[in-house]
């Protein structure tokens, strides 16, 4: 279904939002005091415009309350990056994601009532650190500090078992949210699916549990 979204800040991370819910059909308002990172968005977008957006009134002029998805990526000026948020928060904007640059920026996004905070930087650096740790590992997805998601590639030693054979979720409480096979894509596979050389499983499961597969599992 088609969004409406107001995107506010047009760094790196603000810029790749609106080129990819450009892409997948959204409609998007982009806002940032810099007219040289406006226009570079201004094909992607629905309406790109150098605005403050810490001013109450210039966001209501814009129709920013008629938004139900606003993404806050000022990000390096914690100021502007509160006050933004305060201000969507109290024009009723349902659903607010900010970027925050660190820890203590997340705790007072989520204070004023930031419905999820990013932080990029970090989040790629957990991830970089499990590609580094295995080399079994070629994604990792945080989902809280117990649980995540994993993406392993089938070695040769488990190909042309089934998932039955495997018993997965028995033996290791993990489980196979999907296998990936070059641009196919198996999501929920049956018991009775086959894995190949080569496949790549996507797992779900408790951090101590994907561990001890990845190191037993696929021996």
């Amino acid at each position: 279904m088609k969004k409406e979204v107001v995107i506010i800040g047009l760094g790196r991370f603000g810029t790749s939002m609106c080129r990819e819910l450009n892409r997948l059909g959204h409609d998007i308002l982009a806002i940032d005091t810099d007219e040289e990172k406006v226009n570079e968005v201004s094909d992607c977008t629905t309406q790109a415009v150098i605005a403050n957006a810490t001013d109450e009134n210039v966001l209501k002029s814009l129709g920013v309350r008629n938004f139900e998805h606003a993404v806050v990526a000022i990000g390096d000026n914690l100021q502007s990056s509160v006050l933004c948020t305060l201000i969507l928060k109290e024009m009723g904007i349902s659903t607010i994601w900010v970027k925050a640059r660190d820890l203590q920026h997340q705790k007072i996004l989520e204070k004023v009532g930031a419905d999820r905070v990013i932080q990029p930087e970090y989040e790629m650096g957990v991830r970089m650190a499990h590609h580094l740790n295995s080399e079994k590992i070629i994604d990792y997805i945080n989902l809280s500090e117990e649980y995540s998601i994993i993406e392993l590639v089938a070695p040769p030693s488990i190909s042309g078992k089934t998932l039955f054979q495997l018993d997965i979720r028995a033996k290791f409480n993990c489980t196979v949210l999907a296998i990936k096979r070059f641009e196919d894509v198996n999501i929920a596979p049956s018991p009775e699916d086959e894995i190949v050389k080569g496949n790549i499983l996507v797992l779900m499961g408790h951090k101590d549990d994907l561990k001890q597969f990845e190191e037993k599992g696929l021996s």
